[in-house]
């Protein structure tokens, strides 16, 4: 019998795709299940924004793109990055990819190989993880709970780092917490990094423009480290453009030349039709951006209220993307009839079978204790899924 590879055996399933397809199947037997498991915008992709896409096909946009992304992209890009965050970069140090996941995966592989460890602070997205598996590199985990907002300290990344350390991957504003490093924080972080010239610095701003205290800041605005800082970012949350899968890089010049290289190889350019779609995005009306922040603002705040009426339950407030990230473990060892609760997955579990409402068990993010829940849904989806959440914990015993 053949098997397969030691890579793929090596690799972990997606817990949050997992629950989204238990959820649905759950929902085909007619069941209504409210699916808090997804990170995505629950709003549809702005009317300026799909009218480019209907031109580009018009347009006859339909031929192979350019490996690194259409010129205007690029430039649009380069634009976005110097006017939100004052960040100068050149088109050439733009790859425009199938999505920010890919151009993520793109620069572990481009700069991480076997024995290279990589700093990844938990909290964490749970493809991170595997992808430095893939990579054949080594995960380096620096663990911040909920009493310090589950961001880490200079102290922690300095004890972390090694000989053997290639790179470090920072999510802010973070799925799955929601927690934002301040400028402050930032820099503790980056006059860390300054003394190490060999690490390679990952800052995966997909979230920039869902914040809801202050502006967004990048680790790239600091000198002393900014020719080894690679910002990720694209059109998914902030655009409501999830299926379009376009994401970027702005890196130096040798890590945009390797993964040009890379993507070269194995799936070359993005959508042609997206990316029209995308240059749209950047430069067009940014009004809607506002609106979907707001709407994230204020399911936010119901959110963290009701699961603050929870009994047991430890809740922070995050302050941005669109997630709740509370802490759980005193439902541990609890049961409900036959039903003893071991673990978050556990838990995750019951409260959809049960409760019918996904959410996905932190073990995945690197947080065994807490319990994702996304609240990119309608005010009266949370509001109902917290209220079935609270009735079902309440009857473990």
């Amino acid at each position: 019998m053949t098997q397969v590879s030691d890579r793929l055996e090596r690799l972990s399933p997606s817990e949050t795709l997992a629950m989204s397809q238990k959820s649905n199947e759950l929902k085909a037997q007619g069941i209504d299940v409210i699916n808090l498991s997804v990170g995505e915008p629950d709003f549809f992709t702005p009317d300026h924004i799909k009218t480019a896409a209907k031109k580009a096909i018009d347009d006859n946009f339909s031929f192979y793109s350019p490996v690194p992304g259409y010129m205007d992209l690029r430039k649009a890009i380069v634009d976005k990055l110097k006017k939100e965050n004052n960040l100068d970069y050149t088109v050439d140090q733009i790859i425009v990819s199938n999505g920010a996941k890919q151009s993520v995966c793109n620069v572990l592989l481009s700069v991480v190989g076997p024995g290279d460890e990589v700093i990844i602070p938990a909290p964490y997205w749970v493809s991170y993880v595997e992808m430095v598996k893939l990579a054949e590199g080594t995960n380096v985990i620096v663990n911040a709970g909920i009493e310090q907002d589950f961001k880490i300290t200079p102290a922690q990344l300095e004890a972390a780092i090694t000989p053997k350390t290639k790179a470090i991957i920072l999510c802010s504003p973070s799925n799955p917490t929601g927690s934002v490093y301040s400028k402050d924080e930032l820099k503790g972080l980056a006059d860390v990094l300054a003394k190490y010239p060999n690490i390679v610095v990952i800052s995966d701003e997909i979230y920039e423009h869902i914040i809801y205290n202050g502006k967004h800041e990048s680790i790239a605005q600091f000198e002393n480290i900014k020719d080894r800082v690679v910002v990720i970012n694209g059109v998914s949350k902030a655009y409501a453009m999830t299926g379009w899968r376009v994401g970027f890089i702005a890196a130096p010049l040798w890590i945009a030349k390797a993964t040009n290289k890379l993507q070269g190889q194995y799936t070359s350019g993005a959508s042609s039709i997206a990316q029209k779609a995308a240059v749209a995005a950047f430069t067009g009306d940014q009004s809607c951006v506002e609106e979907m922040r707001q709407a994230f603002l204020r399911r936010r705040d119901l959110g963290v209220k009701l699961l603050k009426e929870i009994p047991g339950l430890k809740v922070n407030v995050p302050q941005g993307a669109f997630y709740l990230f509370p802490e759980v473990d005193v439902y541990f060892g609890k049961s409900a009839g036959n039903r003893k609760i071991t673990d978050v997955g556990e838990l995750a579990m019951y409260l959809l079978e049960e409760g019918h409402v996904a959410t996905v068990g932190g073990a995945a993010f690197g947080a065994p204790t807490c319990l994702r829940l996304s609240y990119a849904t309608s005010d009266e989806q949370l509001a109902e899924a917290i209220k079935r959440i609270k009735d079902t914990l309440a009857k473990l015993q």
